[in-house]
């Protein structure tokens, strides 16, 4: 099976990923968790492969990784997050980082046709998405080490049979990543009801297990943080967003040129040309940073300079999905509150999309991030000016042809969430134009994307008005957005930052929820 598999041209591949992942289309398949059986179909696809090495019987080829994800989304977006939490999540850390004896008892088990999962367990009850507050430990132990504590939200939690765990030893002060058998110690305990993507399994985790020390990932001569974890799977949102809009795209546009509203088509009628116009503009958006993903990162490679991109990349395609499903359920009116509705599938869209913008990195502190990068790096400069010359947003702020200068002020906590809102909507401007002179995209997409894109910045400047006005001055919300750290000035650092102080490479306890947390 796997031989054959690899002897095939990309295209092939990815179509016998489509035809496989058709049965899954979230407008027949049941809302209920996958299957063993149908994870199988798809492993006996090779839906894992891309991301294994070729010496371990992989394909090893990030830009199909991206593809499988993109072609999965489309079926089901539920699909496209359990393919992710698998590959980028779940298996990826450990061809990145593990160690050759780990790798070696590991990887094989995922290359052939038996339907294991992987999963990551990082995030905990009252911890959220700062891991510096996380209560499970590890000690070393006679031969290995022992790992306690307790995870939830992590996706798979019931079902995964592998899991990279990650733990803290307060004593050293570090952070450490193990890999761990669920038969050794990992106890479901309970199962959440989450609104939507529901053919994965959420829920409580506790654990209590010996691990052999091999099955330790070496950090610190890896270079391996918290944050890197999450960089692969934030970045696939794109390509998330590009096979999910482009599903959302083409139903609502049957959908409104199929039903009549008097004596018009409901296309024809002229705020619902607005609304497709605006989900045709988020499948753009999407398809360019996905584009992007798929061109100039690679997932194998070292994605620390990739940092900034992956942050505005993830904030802007969860963004753009859940506005499109938005539009789509206003579409379709009453039948879109109804999910397995035998006309469109708005309302399951919804609900599956509007998780995006909290998981896997809630976007309000990866955009307040994406704004101190920015400011520690801009040697005086105003960040306007800054964000004119960044090769990242350049083309962007030529095409804004607006006034940025709204940024160049003192940012408080919540200025510098805005302004990383900003930020991420001028590199998208800037990924948009290079996705339309490397695949000659027509204008007729290109123009509306960059209209849609400068109403954005438009809007953020607007909020910074609507700061301006006080209406954070008030005794109830203790002063202008203080939390608790005191207001940071312009170029300092995330209000996000681990206050653990562990040794440099490994804290960064800012990283985040992530889909499987």
């Amino acid at each position: 099976m796997t031989n054959d598999l690899l002897s095939l041209s990309t295209s092939e591949f990815i179509g016998g990923i489509e035809t496989v992942a058709s049965k899954f289309d979230s407008a027949t398949y049941p809302q209920q968790y996958l299957s063993p059986d149908g994870w199988a179909l798809l492993v006996r696809a090779g839906i894992r492969l891309p991301t294994l090495p070729r010496r371990y019987g992989g394909r090893d080829n990030h830009a199909e990784m991206c593809r499988v994800i993109e072609t999965a989304s489309e079926s089901n977006l539920a699909l496209g997050v359990y393919v992710t939490v698998n590959t980028a999540l779940g298996l990826l850390p450990i061809v990145k980082w593990a160690g050759e004896e780990v790798q070696q008892e590991i990887l094989p088990l995922f290359a052939g046709g038996d339907p294991l999962m992987a999963g990551l367990a990082a995030t905990e009850p009252g911890a959220g998405s700062a891991l510096s507050a996380m209560t499970t430990t590890f000690e070393e132990v006679h031969g290995g080490y022992r790992i306690r504590g307790r995870k939830h939200w992590q996706a798979l939690s019931s079902s995964a049979h592998w899991w990279l765990v990650v733990a803290k030893n307060v004593d050293r002060r570090e952070y450490g990543y193990f890999v761990v058998e669920r038969s050794e110690g990992f106890r479901t305990v309970e199962l959440y009801e989450a609104l939507g993507l529901k053919l994965l399994d959420y829920g409580v985790n506790d654990i209590d297990v010996f691990v052999p020390r091999h099955r330790r990932i070496n950090a610190e001569k890896a270079g391996l943080t918290s944050v890197d974890l999450f960089m692969a799977s934030r970045a696939l949102l794109a390509a998330m967003g590009a096979g999910f809009l482009r599903r959302i795209s083409r139903e609502a546009h049957a959908y409104t040129d199929g039903r009549q509203i008097g004596r018009k088509l409901q296309s024809k009628i002229g705020f619902v040309g607005y609304r497709l116009a605006a989900i045709d503009t988020s499948a753009t958006i999407c398809e360019a940073l996905a584009h992007h993903v798929r061109t100039a990162l690679d997932f194998k490679a070292d994605m620390t300079p990739a940092f900034p991109a992956v942050q505005a990349v993830k904030t802007v395609a969860s963004e753009r999905m859940v506005s499109a499903a938005q539009h789509y359920q206003q579409l379709t009116g009453g039948e879109g509150y109804r999910c397995g509705s035998p006309t469109n599938i708005a309302g399951q869209a919804f609900l599956d999309s509007r998780v995006f913008t909290v998981f896997d990195g809630n976007n309000d502190m990866l955009s307040q991030q994406l704004a101190a990068y920015c400011l520690t790096r801009r040697a005086g400069r105003p960040l306007s000016r800054f964000l004119a010359e960044w090769p990242l947003t350049a083309a962007g702020v030529r095409a804004l042809q607006g006034d940025l200068s709204f940024l160049d002020q003192r940012l408080a906590q919540e200025h510098q969430v805005l302004a990383g809102r900003a930020i991420a909507y001028l590199f998208t401007m800037s990924q948009v134009l290079v996705w339309a002179a490397e695949t000659g995209a027509d204008i007729g997409r290109v123009r509306p994307a960059i209209e849609f894109l400068r109403n954005d910045v438009a809007g953020v400047a607007a909020e910074f008005r609507l700061l301006a006005t006080g209406l954070l001055d008030t005794g109830a919300t203790g002063g202008s957005g203080d939390t608790g750290g005191g207001v940071r000035p312009a170029g300092g650092g995330s209000g996000g930052r681990s206050r653990f102080p562990f040794r440099r490479g490994q804290g960064r306890g800012e990283a985040a929820a992530a889909f499987g947390d």
